[in-house]
């Protein structure tokens, strides 16, 4: 079974889309994307610097609308052989349209509306987040009720991303859990936390006017790890999302027991493949990272 998933926020990278728009039907891809969030994302995919993309409001609808423009490349006739999908965070937006639960155009329209409000929640108290690797997860767990923080990412492979006030975060680094490294990561506010509630309603409401249907193709959750078969419950979950864990380790462990054989990640890729090697080691990855990228990922599809 071969399992297409799709990563989150602070995969993108300055210019990460150049390779793909010089070719022109993915730029015509992109333009339509970006009418559909009510953003140049074209110019945010090749000329913006880094500062504009990490904003909030604009990496979310730039790294879907790059996940869905490789996808249609990689798909293309080819669907009927993907087992699975699943996306980290904002990345199963991106899954949730390759599982037809709603268009591309629902996906990136939404996805905007979630990365305004996510923004907005973040303005509301200085917050952020760093990755834990290494040490004890009850020791680590511990030391997060000491700290008022709260787990955000639990990724599998001894990697945790915790959330929280930036002075309980510079704290935890000051004074680790043994065994383990902190690294702050460059986000705007403590995502998946509660800190986001404030954004959840905002997003509800933007969710509320699409038509949900049945995933077509077997859709794992950040929630649990379980396969989602109707499409209200799917974008539900989308929702609550914005506050809750991303359980990406769950997500893992149901794909081996459902026998995955190979995982390919689409753009911008790189982290989930990483997180695939030491959460599902033996199985054969594929990074989609330029159109370069394409032919050993079609390949592994096509012998699946």
């Amino acid at each position: 079974m071969i399992v297409v998933v799709a990563p989150g926020q602070g995969s993108q990278t300055p210019g990460f889309l150049e390779p793909w728009v010089a070719d022109p039907a993915h730029r015509a891809r992109l333009e339509s994307f970006g009418e559909a969030a009510g953003l140049d994302l074209v110019a945010h995919g090749t000329t913006s610097d880094a500062d504009s993309i990490r904003d909030t409001a604009i990496a979310q609808p730039l790294i879907v609308a790059a996940s869905l423009l490789s996808a249609a490349a990689l798909l293309e006739g080819r669907a009927d052989r993907v087992g699975a999908v699943a996306g980290h965070s904002v990345g199963e937006f991106a899954a949730a349209a390759i599982a037809e639960v709603m268009t591309e155009q629902e996906a990136l329209a939404l996805v905007r509306q979630r990365g305004l409000a996510m923004a907005e929640a973040a303005a509301l108290v200085p917050t952020g987040m760093s990755a834990v690797l290494g040490g004890d997860a009850d020791a680590l767990a511990e030391r997060l009720v000491e700290l008022g923080l709260e787990p955000a990412n639990v990724n599998g492979g001894g990697q945790t991303v915790v959330a929280g006030e930036l002075n309980n975060l510079e704290a935890l680094a000051a004074d680790p859990v043994r065994g383990s490294r902190v690294i702050p990561l460059q986000v705007a506010g403590a995502f998946h936390t509660s800190y986001m509630r404030p954004a959840v309603d905002r997003v509800r409401s933007a969710a509320a006017a699409i038509e949900a249907r049945a995933p077509r193709i077997r859709l794992y959750t950040n929630h649990d790890g379980t396969v989602v078969t109707d499409g209200a419950r799917a974008i539900e979950l989308l929702v609550g999302q914005v506050a809750s864990p991303v359980r990406w380790d769950l997500c893992m462990e149901s794909m081996a027991a459902d026998g995955v054989t190979g995982i390919i990640e689409l753009l911008p890729a790189g982290a989930l493949t990483g997180l695939a090697k030491r959460g599902l080691k033996g199985v054969p990855t594929v990074a989609v990272k330029t159109p370069d990228d394409l032919p050993a990922a079609i390949e592994m599809l096509e012998n699946a």
